[in-house]
């Protein structure tokens, strides 16, 4: 792609930004409370079948059996959170899905684990036999071993999902073997199916159970199998420009059909295929680092990783699978007219998105070390000069010098944007920094309904 043709791809984003109206009612707070109403209703009902059923053989197997009921609804919640339903996911936005499905995972690991010790321990204490005999029993019978089974591999995930164990491993096996997971699910199905007697007592609790199951299977193939099929099937993308932004950042253009129709906005990003040899398999987030125009969406990445690395050496029109757009760092948050965008290293990708749609009174601040490391710099000026938009790019190692550089400490930030407590402010960087940038904004007041905040392993390259 020529300069007079990004440029006048730039001026078409340009042409297209569509500030949003400050919301009225915040997004997260109406997605929170109907994500937990449903979970109380459902809760309540659970904790209603369980006090109904018929008695156990004792303590410790009732304390099993209601401990394997919460693992399925458990489940059930899973699917929901990874089923990537575009209404939870535009108002929470994938980190708040994340970490809840991630702290849900932490608790279906103990509760999976303690399902079947209870039951056991509970039969063994029935049959005056040894632990480890009424093990061997409930092997033998094939519903429970299934049950076995699934919570093993249950474990396995979760094992592999601890931050220590989930830094090291690439992206593609872990999720590799996430996929593991559904085979844990139909064989707890299975197991459920067998076992279960607590959902069995009337019509009504077995239809409310298999309903529920039903929905978040559902659910989980809809918004995960059909809904990409359908939609690559209709735009039909390929990559229609490579271009080398430094020696290791790279933009890919993508074009397709009906790109008006995707409905995607500035700060989301989507999951990456580009299906040529060697690539196919290989998925990775990347945020449109410009405002969707309707005839292009742009990727921006840094060379970080095997698919990061390659895109430079796509060919043109190669297909393109994708996933998405997802993340709620989008203008649809906006509680104030007035904005703050803070962006960190290639996090910048999705806040040059937003600056490009929101228009007048943005203040942009960019945390990099060295201005060769800002990204796509020149746009940004451009960019701030068309909107009026106020940019500042921040360099320096942090803690270096007397005083020492902490650019995002309140008193730093107060003196870049002196009205911050009545903006909104959108954050895309590293973690450590976004945690940071967090901590400083409720020094100075900043009410939570105006940080929105993605963090860069989700955002980013």
């Amino acid at each position: 792609m020529t300069a007079a043709n990004q440029q006048a791809t730039s001026a078409a984003h340009a042409a297209a930004g569509r500030p949003a109206t400050p919301s009225r009612s915040h997004p997260a707070v109406t997605g929170r409370i109907v994500l937990l109403v449903v979970i109380l209703i459902n809760l309540v009902i659970v904790e209603a079948m369980w006090v109904t059923a018929p008695v156990a053989k004792n303590t410790l197997v009732a304390i099993g059996q209601w401990l394997g009921l919460h693992a399925a609804l458990i489940m059930i919640f899973q699917l929901v959170m990874v089923a990537r339903l575009p209404w939870l996911d535009r108002r929470l936005g994938m980190d708040k899905l994340t970490s809840l499905h991630r702290w849900t995972g932490l608790t279906l690991f103990w509760v999976v684990l303690l399902h079947p010790t209870f039951v056991m321990l509970g039969y063994a204490e029935h049959d005056n036999a040894p632990f480890t005999k009424e093990f061997t029993n409930l092997a033998k019978m094939m519903p429970t071993l299934l049950g076995m089974f699934a919570a093993g591999v249950v474990v396995i995930a979760a094992g592999l999902s601890i931050r220590f164990a989930r830094k090291r491993l690439p992206y593609e096996l872990w999720h590799t073997i996430h996929m593991f997971l559904y085979v844990a699910v139909a064989l707890a199905l299975i197991h459920q199916a067998y076992e279960g007697s607590t959902f069995k007592q009337n019509l009504f609790t077995t239809a409310y159970w298999w309903v529920l199951w039903t929905v978040a299977i559902v659910a989980l193939l809809v918004g995960r199998v059909i809904v990409p099929l359908i939609r690559n099937a209709r735009h039909q993308f390929r990559v229609a420009a490579v271009v080398p932004e430094s020696p290791d950042v790279t933009s890919v253009y993508v074009t397709g059909r009906d790109l008006h129709k995707l409905r995607a906005q500035a700060g989301q990003f989507m999951i990456w295929r580009f299906l040529t040899p060697g690539r196919w398999w290989q998925a990775n987030p990347f945020s449109l680092s410009a405002a969707p125009d309707g005839r292009h969406l742009r990727l921006t990445a840094k060379a970080v990783g095997r698919t990061s690395s390659g895109l430079r050496t796509l060919p043109i029109g190669a297909r393109v699978y994708i996933e998405g757009p997802y993340g709620a760092l989008t203008s649809l948050h906006r509680t104030k007219p007035g904005t703050l965008l803070i962006a960190g290293g290639v996090g910048i990708t999705p806040i040059r998105a937003l600056l490009e749609e929101l228009g007048q009174g943005v203040v942009l601040l960019y945390r990099v070390h060295a201005m060769t490391d800002a990204v796509l710099l020149e746009e940004l000026k451009k960019l701030a000069r068309a909107r009026g938009a106020i940019l500042h790019v921040l360099t320096g190692r942090t803690g270096a010098g007397n005083p020492p550089n902490i650019p995002f400490a309140p008193q730093n930030l107060a003196h870049f944007v002196p009205d911050i407590a009545h903006r909104d402010v959108f954050i895309c960087g590293p973690a450590a920094m976004t945690d940071a940038v967090v901590v400083s904004l409720k020094q100075l007041g900043v009410p939570r309904t105006q940080i929105h905040a993605e963090k860069f392993a989700l955002a980013g390259g």
